[in-house]
Order: structure tokens, then C-alpha cells, then sequence
């Protein structure tokens, strides 16, 4: 997802001058993958189901009532880890402002990372396309090289790459000349 200068929207860090240029999440089809599992896994009980009820030897050792609660904690399960992946992809999100960049990486509920740089320390931006995916839906990464010891960033599967780059450096040259 590519927010261009989006309106009322802000992050814990910002400075009341720091105007949010970019907001970036990685490219929607990026979820296939934990989508189509969560369908499979979902479907699991309805196919598991009946062939062990129509099994003699699972009826004879196993309770009726598991019958219900079994299924209920599968889903229980399947429902956590597709809220646990969604969540993951919503809330890691890569900010370009007109001051810094900013990479928000949210591991779980209890632990975040965010890291930023000044576009001052920025020395290359670059992005790569490898790939049928990545050139049909149009996404890509983005790495972004600072100086010294700052951390170098990637914007992994973020849309429009290409514009990524053009709108960083282009925030570079305004700055250098306005120095």
C-alpha cells in the first residue's frame, strides 16, 4: 500500500514541522500466501471431520464431546495465526518524511523496532524487480544506503518502488539545494 502526503495520519516520533511525504506497507499480494493457508487450514475439520466419524476405531476411544471442542480449538488456532499475519503486515510500515526516513518493524504484541535516519546521512537510494510478481503487480525493494556507521534500510515489497526512489531523491536535491 503507497499513501502519498496522506492527511491525518501521524507516528509516535513526529516532530510538529515533519510533514509525512510517504507511508508504505508491503504490496498487497504479499498475503496470498497466509490467506490461501488460512482457507486450507480452515478447511481441515470439515474434511477430518466425517472420516473420523464414520471411523469405528476413533469412535471407540475418543469421547463424543471432542468432537466439538476439538474443531473449536483448530479454529481458535487458525484464527490467531491469520490475525497474527495480518497484523504483522499492517502495522510494519515504512514512513518517508521531509525530514527523515522512518522503518517501523512490529515483531508481535509486546516487541517493535523503529529505526530512522536523516535524509542528510542518505548517499544512495536503489530499487530492485525480480521476478513475474513483482514486475506484474508492480512492486519491489527499495534500499536505501546512509553514510558511516547510520543502519542502511529496505522497504521489501513495497509498491511502485520506482516512485519510492524518485520521490526520495528528489526530497535529497530539495534539501541540498536548500543548503
Amino acid at each position: 500500500m503507497l499513501m502519498v502526503r496522506p492527511q491525518h495520519v501521524t507516528f509516535e516520533t513526529q516532530n510538529e514541522q515533519e510533514e509525512i511525504i510517504l507511508l508504505l506497507r508491503q504490496h498487497y499480494i504479499v498475503n496470498v500466501g497466509w490467506i490461501f493457508a488460512t482457507i486450507v487450514l480452515g478447511l481441515i475439520p470439515t474434511i477430518v471431520g466425517p472420516l473420523l466419524l464414520t471411523s469405528k476405531i476413533v469412535l471407540t476411544w475418543m469421547p463424543s464431546g471432542y468432537f466439538i471442542v476439538l474443531p473449536l480449538i483448530w479454529y481458535l488456532g487458525v484464527f490467531g495465526y491469520a490475525l497474527l499475519n495480518f497484523l504483522q503486515w499492517y502495522f510494519n510500515v515504512y514512513i518517508v518524511t521531509n525530514e527523515r526516513i522512518v522503518d517501523v518493524d512490529w515483531f508481535n504484541l509486546l516487541y517493535k523496532q523503529l529505526a530512522t535516519t536523516q535524509l542528510d546521512k542518505v548517499q544512495d537510494v536503489t530499487f530492485k524487480q525480480g521476478g513475474i510478481a513483482d514486475l506484474f503487480f508492480n512492486y519491489g525493494n527499495v534500499f536505501i544506503q546512509t553514510a558511516g556507521t547510520e543502519q542502511n534500510f529496505e522497504f521489501v515489497a513495497v509498491p511502485h518502488p520506482d516512485l519510492v526512489v524518485r520521490e526520495i531523491d528528489g526530497l535529497i536535491e530539495k534539501r541540498e539545494k536548500a543548503v
